[in-house]
């Protein structure tokens, strides 16, 4: 006896099947659209960086025109405004990161500063020493808005000078002066020697992780069906 192999599928697994492939292959392309587009934001960030920094004076800008730009800003430092954002951590050790708002001009507008990393100590009570100049000076770097993604752990997200995390809304709540949307990320150049460190990781816009999700529902559509064919063929006997 010889046996003869025949397709048979059942309605409802059919439909099941169809459905499954249906979603995960929406799933797949969503991904990979995500990921071609985080693609040309990151030529687009290099573009960026290669053209002229945007001088940043008193009059307010829109946050859509300078973010990811290099930009420039002449003023002060006024540290009675400073604020740690906490555990950020380098090479290991755990420090915080120094924002302190610089005066533009005539005074009546300030910009954001992240002026780099201090290490903190085992002692938490025990705030770092910031050194920060009186004079005037030229802060060069890019430019982002804080506070777009974060996860907070707790609730409580400032203890006098001390933050979780920054957002520009919460700054102009606790802080009664006018800033800028943005925040200046200082670059190295023309910085003084005041032992911070600025080490900036270029944004991390996850492209390989988008194209690695779209392979595996690619790879999980391709299985259901797979699966589909394998479970209806059926062995008709014959004599």
């Amino acid at each position: 006896m010889h046996g003869k192999s025949r397709f048979r599928p059942g309605l409802w697994p059919t439909l099941a099947a169809a459905a499954g492939i249906a979603v995960t292959l929406a799933l797949g392309n969503w991904q990979l659209g995500r990921g071609h587009e985080k693609a040309e934001l990151a030529a687009r960030i290099e573009q960026l960086a290669r053209e002229p920094a945007i001088n940043v004076s008193a009059r307010e800008l829109d946050a859509r025109d300078v973010e990811l730009r290099r930009v420039e800003a002449h003023g002060t430092f006024e540290p009675k405004y400073m604020v740690l954002i906490d555990n950020r951590v380098r090479h290991g050790v755990v420090g915080y990161h120094v924002v302190m708002p610089l005066k533009l001009g005539d005074g009546s507008r300030y910009v954001l500063v992240n002026r780099g990393w201090v290490a903190g100590s085992r002692d938490r009570s025990r705030l770092p020493e910031v050194n920060t100049p009186r004079e005037a000076l030229v802060v060069r770097g890019r430019a982002v808005v804080p506070g777009r993604r974060f996860l907070e752990l707790s609730t409580k997200f400032a203890e006098g000078q001390v933050w979780q995390n920054l957002t520009l809304g919460r700054y102009r709540e606790a802080v009664p002066i006018p800033i800028q949307p943005f925040l200046i990320q200082q670059e190295n150049e023309d910085a003084p020697d005041d032992g911070l460190i600025r080490e900036w990781e270029a944004p991390d816009l996850g492209v390989d992780k988008h194209y690695g999700y779209a392979f595996q529902w690619f790879a999980l559509s391709g299985l259901i069906l797979i699966f589909y064919l394998i479970t209806h063929v059926r062995r008709k006997r014959e004599t």
